[in-house]
């Protein structure tokens, strides 16, 4: 529940953004769009990212097709196309002839686009943030004869900077998901990618570690809202990230492992930027594990976003929340309280290995020592076999003169 209220929060600070842009707009637009639009979108100057922009603002049109898109003005640098109804992406949106150079924004969100052809975007040369937003996005289902997984239909943005893919795929697309991704950010060759937005996608782990080692200009990695447990990626190809978001995800407490990586890549060689992790509204437990995390985050160089509003809950929900840093390290016997359960899991395994080699080295050694065990054995029993029927004949007679 809190983290559906946390979605709606965010989703209703957008539209809220959203409409004061558009108001602003609405008052300063000066150019018509021409009779293609049918009166339905606005056109001209207005305030966008802080700096008057020529926008094409077409939100909650009604639209099924994205046809009227080729006869935007040349002089286009901004276009919203939000709240409309469009389930594919036909090649060619802004026409086969047109060059948009100026054109540096497009926000399509919100359209229920379930499919973008490989020829989808053309002409975009000079387009540096990319919005697909809150949309259904198919990119390895195969349904009849058409193959929603189009490995380069970004291939054109050549100097995207920003992708934003928040809640932008459908609910019940692949486990592959990672792959999918991969594939299509190696073939589409997004070199300058400096933000990625994948929050809200019902991400349990990636099976593809090196999913984002083909973004090399990578800086901020936002994996807000979805189903993490982990750091299950690879990180350390990631040379530039400064910042990770893995806010309202899953984890319960963070792997040994998972804060060495973050610690190796913020102490590696050639980095001109700070580290920054964000945990927040994580739903970590206040137990053993998590001792170690507390540690380090008193002692580490990264960076951990409002580290002094993390808290935890005990496992039975009894008490109230505690302040993450207040935590001190645990003393369990002899455990190590640091080690998780892989840690632990491991130790075991290490354990009953050593056992049964053990067993394995001394049945060795009696199977090749049999005859001489047997020559000293041999004597010993017969002694203690003699010993035993003397006691038995005795005990006999004595039974013998009592009677």
């Amino acid at each position: 529940m809190r983290q559906l209220f946390h979605r709606f929060s965010a989703a209703m600070n957008i539209h809220i953004v959203l409409l004061i842009g558009l108001t602003i707009g609405l008052s300063t637009a000066s150019q018509s769009c021409g009779p293609k639009f049918s009166s339905k979108c606005t056109c001209g100057k207005m305030e966008y990212d802080n700096k008057p922009q020529f926008v094409v603002n077409c939100t909650n049109t009604g639209f099924t097709n994205t046809s009227y898109l080729e006869y935007m003005p040349p002089n286009t640098e901004v276009l919203i196309f939000t709240g409309n109804f469009i389930p594919e992406l036909p090649w060619n949106v802004f026409g086969s002839i047109n060059n948009y150079s100026n054109l540096n924004v497009v926000d399509m969100s919100n359209n229920r686009i379930q499919n973008i052809r490989g020829k989808s975007y053309h002409h975009v040369p000079n387009v540096q943030r990319l919005i697909l937003n809150h949309n259904n996005l198919s990119i390895s289902r195969e349904d009849g004869e058409f193959n929603h997984h189009h490995a380069r239909v970004f291939s054109n943005f050549i100097n995207l900077k920003e992708l934003h893919l928040t809640n932008a795929f459908s609910e019940n697309t692949s486990e592959q998901l990672s792959e999918d991704l991969h594939d299509i950010f190696v073939n589409s060759n997004l070199s300058k990618i400096t933000k990625l937005h994948l929050e809200q996608n019902e991400i349990v782990k990636f099976k593809d570690r090196n999913v984002f080692c083909d973004l090399p200009s990578l800086k901020d990695l936002h994996l807000g809202d979805n189903y993490l447990r982990e750091i299950n990626f690879n990180l350390l190809c990631l040379k530039h990230l400064r910042f990770l978001d893995l806010e309202r995800n899953k984890f319960k407490y963070v792997k040994i492992k998972d804060m060495s990586l973050m610690n190796t890549l913020q102490n590696s060689l050639g980095r001109t930027t700070n580290l920054t992790v964000d945990f927040t509204y994580n739903t970590f437990v206040c137990d053993c594990n998590l001792s170690a995390f507390a540690d380090w985050i008193r002692g580490t160089n990264v960076t951990v976003r409002r580290k002094e509003n993390l808290v935890c809950e005990h496992s039975d929900r009894t008490a109230e929340l505690v302040l993450l840093l207040t935590i001190k390290k645990c003393k369990i016997n002899s455990l190590n309280v640091h080690s998780t359960p892989l840690h632990q899991a491991a130790l075991i395994f290490f354990t009953s290995m050593f056992i049964v080699l053990l067993v394995l080295i001394v049945g060795s050694l009696i199977y090749k020592n049999r005859d001489r065990i047997k020559r000293i054995v041999n004597p010993v029993l017969d002694t203690v076999s003699k010993k035993v029927q003397y006691t038995t004949i005795k005990d006999e007679e004595c039974q013998e003169i009592h009677v």
